[in-house]
């Protein structure tokens, strides 16, 4: 089994590049922000175009007012026939104006504009009030309405204008405005969240799945669950028949494997005892061939059912019996060794038992083989993202040198011919580890000072 990377979190999964997570996020979040824009745009137009609105009906009442006032004395001056009943036309600068203008005559003004003049619009004349804004008054930005009038019985025009300080409507409209932004903006945030908690609840089966799919991988499960939503039950389908496929190829496999070893060894065993009553150089030369055939055949077949059986992922092996069978084992063929065992006893290999003893059965024979006769074995595991258990074999023997290491893995190399086996023990421990993404590694032991092997395998979750 191959080293995984470590597994995002699922903030990190959210904002990964290419996430559907957040696709669906980004599309939601752009069309809530356009919409809320336009909206917000729209509603601000609105409002203000009321509250102008509203400011400007009562400037048209003033100018109502004026009109019905407004006449012409005995010498034709402008002049009016009651005085308006708002007290701010008598106070100076106070923000509420009024002003009567006629040809060749001073401006009758109020009160309020004490030394100023409200300069007539360039207007055409209309029988229709014309609001505007004027910035004639330095400091003080005004909002006029103003319209031209004839008095009854009389030729003369007169041009009356109604004016106030826009300090109070740019107020209101200020008020608008933040309260359409803020507003809008405590929407859009609570709709952006909305529908990342919806993008993420109609997500959650597709990574319910990769959870249940990593289960399976790890050796938890056997099969993904069923219980999901419609629009995902046929992927899950599909899936669960895929695991059937890869564990019925498996099966195939494992007897293939078998079937071939049983049919090359006897025929091959028939050829040696036959060559073996010989004593001649093709007898010689017959067992030599036979010899190098049988290492080939086993290695090959023993990677194959590697194979075969690594592609079950729900494979799991305990470690510990595993190896006190096999201590026991050994024990019997190396009476005069002692095999001690130490270290984690609920250890699992992510793997088939038949080639953790293989792997584990390998080395521990070699260390009573060629030790003095002590063999310590500890069992750990390591922690992180990816666990591992680790089997160290350790013997007193006189151990391998450091140059000589790399060389001992290979198929059939042997360093010490006067005992008997075929040099082909190493090569399968390493590529069988290897298959399940392990890896072995040979050492020096500080404590029995002869060699230390150390299985590294993949643990079950």
């Amino acid at each position: 089994m191959a080293a995984t990377a470590p597994r995002e979190s699922r903030f990190g999964q959210l904002f990964r590049r290419g996430s559907l997570s957040r696709r669906m996020l980004a599309v939601s979040a752009l069309w809530i922000i356009t919409l809320l824009l336009i909206g917000g745009y729209a509603l601000e137009r609105t409002v203000g175009r009321i509250i102008v609105d509203g400011f400007d009906e009562r400037l048209r009442s003033v100018l109502t007012a004026l009109i019905a006032t407004v006449e012409l004395g005995p010498e034709g001056e402008i002049r009016l026939n009651r005085s308006l009943g708002d007290q701010r036309f008598q106070e100076p600068y106070s923000g509420l104006y009024w002003q009567i203008s006629m040809a060749g005559q001073e401006p009758l003004r109020s009160r309020s504009l004490w030394d100023r003049a409200l300069t007539p619009s360039t207007f055409d004349a209309s029988k229709e009030p014309v609001a505007f804004d004027s910035d004639a008054f330095q400091g003080e930005r005004l909002r006029i309405v103003e319209r031209d009038i004839v008095l009854p019985d009389s030729p003369i025009m007169l041009h009356v204008q109604a004016a106030q300080n826009r300090a109070e409507l740019d107020l209101q409209l200020a008020r608008v405005r933040s309260t359409v932004l803020w507003s809008l903006g405590v929407l859009g945030i609570g709709l952006i969240g909305l529908a990342g908690l919806q993008t993420g609840y109609g997500l959650w089966p597709l990574r319910r799945i990769s959870d249940q799919i990593a289960a399976v991988r790890s050796g938890a499960a056997r099969r993904v669950s069923s219980d999901f939503p419609a629009e995902v039950s046929p992927m899950v389908a599909e899936l669960n028949e895929l695991l059937d496929h890869t564990e019925a190829q498996a099966e195939a496999a494992r007897m293939h494997a078998g079937n071939l070893a049983h049919a090359l060894k006897t025929p091959l065993a028939i050829v040696m005892n036959e060559a073996q009553g010989q004593t001649n150089p093709l007898a010689d030369t017959v067992r030599g061939q036979l010899a190098i055939m049988r290492r080939h055949i086993d290695h090959h077949l023993a990677r194959a059912r590697a194979l075969g059986r690594r592609s079950a992922v729900n494979a799991r092996a305990e470690v510990w019996p595993a190896l006190e069978g096999l201590r026991r084992a050994i024990s019997r063929i190396y009476p005069n060794v002692t095999i001690d065992l130490d270290g984690d006893r609920a250890a699992v290999f992510h793997g088939e038992r038949q080639d953790l003893e293989e792997m584990a059965g390998n080395l521990i024979e070699n260390a009573a083989k060629y030790g003095a006769g002590r063999v310590f074995v500890s069992v750990s595991r390591t922690e992180g993202p990816t666990r591992f258990i680790e089997i160290l074999v350790e013997d007193d023997g006189p151990g391998i040198a450091e140059t000589e290491r790399g060389r001992i893995f290979g198929r059939g190399a042997r360093l010490d011919t006067e005992k008997p086996g075929t040099g082909l023990g190493l090569s399968i421990v390493k590529d069988v580890a290897e298959i399940y993404g392990g890896s072995i590694k040979l050492d020096s032991s500080e404590d029995l000072g002869g060699l230390a092997a150390t299985l590294r395998l993949p643990a079950a979750v």
